[in-house]
């Protein structure tokens, strides 16, 4: 696996936006940043159709990747930037580049007044089969938006980074998920949120054993510290709040990451190769997440 952090480029906002997370990324870990523009062929006479400007698609589209690159070689002096165009179906594309790469980055297109964000189907096809950890940013992401406010409450990139969030299933743990997690926030020196949401049997809630409910909670509780334990250990400086509370596990994540430097769900590893298989859970984490998201695949 190549030492780098790859980024979708297209053109549009959503990916400016994840450019500029994924140089912030690739300064933080100290790696190579690799813009990918992926152009889908159209037929000879449509390439060569002029745009307004008299610009032609095949122009455009071969301009954009060494421009971005240009900008964010000032904006992030010492991250290393190639930018590479090619051909093909970008699901496919970008897929082939997951094999290859440390990170992957894409965007994730704001829906103004709906409460929530779009992934594409290139994305969803992407996140549903990539090996490697897949960020989505959203639209309009800016590095303030990852730190505390300042003394006099106005959005700074100067200030520290707000926690990370981690969504556990303590029922199905994977230590790459966490990992990954206990390692974004030690990059970012910053603390790690551990949000464990759960859901009563179906009698609790028709008024059976309730004297029983207190016992659920600690027990959940208790699941939690213990999966998260052995990472307090490792992870000595990272400053963990671990959250057990009933309800919705996306709805709590949701919530989490109004507060949230980047959420971190894991995705389960499906061996069919048809379909977008992401889980219920990082399926809406990713369509309404306030902060972005990373997808960790795992068996």
């Amino acid at each position: 696996m190549s030492r780098t952090i790859t980024v979708g480029l297209d053109g549009s906002p959503e990916s400016r936006a994840a450019a500029e997370w994924a140089a912030r990324e690739a300064k933080l870990r100290g790696l190579a940043l690799r813009l990918l523009h992926v152009w889908e062929p159209v037929p000879e006479p449509i390439a060569r159709a002029p745009l307004p400007g008299a610009e032609t698609h095949q122009n455009r589209s071969e301009r954009i990747p060494r421009e971005t690159a240009e900008g964010l070689r000032l904006r992030h002096p010492g991250v290393e930037v190639t930018a590479e165009h090619l051909a093909g179906r970008p699901s496919e594309v970008l897929g082939e580049a997951a094999g290859t790469t440390e990170l992957l980055v894409l965007g994730s297109r704001g829906l103004s007044g709906i409460g929530g964000f779009l992934v594409g189907s290139v994305g969803l096809a992407v996140v549903a089969h990539a090996r490697c950890p897949v960020v989505l940013v959203r639209a309009g992401e800016q590095a303030a938006d990852e730190h505390e406010t300042d003394p006099a409450g106005i959005p700074s990139a100067a200030t520290a980074y707000r926690p990370v969030v981690l969504g556990l299933d303590t029922g199905h743990l994977d230590a790459s998920v966490i990992e990954f997690a206990f390692e974004e926030a030690a990059r970012r020196d910053t603390g790690l949120r551990v949000v464990h949401a759960w859901n009563l049997p179906p009698y609790y809630l028709h008024g059976a054993d309730l004297e029983r409910y207190d016992d659920v909670i600690h027990q959940q509780a208790d699941e939690l510290t213990g999966a998260v334990r052995p990472w307090r250990e490792k992870y000595p400086s990272v400053e963990v709040v671990e959250v057990s509370r009933w309800g919705s596990p996306s709805e709590q994540l949701i919530t989490a990451s109004r507060a949230a430097s980047l959420v971190v769900v894991g995705r389960w590893i499906r061996r069919s190769p048809f379909g977008a298989h992401i889980g219920p859970v990082a399926h809406a984490v990713l369509h309404h997440a306030a902060a972005p998201v990373a997808v960790v695949a795992h068996d």
